[in-house]
């Protein structure tokens, strides 16, 4: 069974996301969703809500699996016994960072493969980050997540600013 990874924070998971992932199921036999616990961003999002979240856009898809990893992706990918790192591009500057990233972990492990997806048209502006901003300020976010994620987006945000106001009184 030929087995790819594919590595992210999904902070939280978008249409994107769901669109590389489709798209790379059809590559490989299976799917292993990495979601990265130890990484230089903050998330909004704790790695057991990012978790829930992808379980359930995932559900209804037949060998696709989401762990959590911590460490190197590719010493990750060799545990699971992958084949290749999946990984999405929007725009030429995820090109020339993933590039550096590819680079590195073929000298790390040359058996591993990293295939890039371009994403759809549709979803090349998306990111996580413009989508936590775009929720923050109360805009809908429909078109870019699945519904049970703009409810997430929503409840956190909501909690966060009742934070807020708490600390103010």
């Amino acid at each position: 069974m030929r087995t790819a990874i594919y590595p992210g924070t999904f902070d939280p998971v978008t249409k994107g996301h769901l669109d590389i992932l489709t798209r790379g199921k059809e590559l490989f036999d299976g799917v292993t969703i990495a979601i990265a616990a130890d990484n230089q961003k903050t998330p909004l999002f704790s790695l057991g809500e990012r978790m829930e979240l992808l379980l359930e856009a995932t559900k209804d898809m037949p060998n696709v699996d989401v762990r959590v990893f911590e460490g190197l992706t590719v010493e990750f990918a060799r545990k699971c016994g992958a084949v290749a790192i999946l990984r999405g591009l929007r725009a030429l500057s995820d090109f020339e960072y993933e590039f550096q990233l590819a680079l590195m972990n073929k000298k790390i492990a040359p058996d591993i493969e990293t295939v890039f997806l371009m994403t759809q048209s549709e979803f090349s502006f998306i990111s996580s980050s413009a989508i936590k901003w775009a929720s923050s300020l109360h805009a809908g976010v429909s078109d870019f997540v699945t519904p049970h994620v703009e409810k997430a987006l929503m409840a956190k945000f909501s909690n966060l600013r009742s934070d807020v106001r708490d600390e103010d009184s």
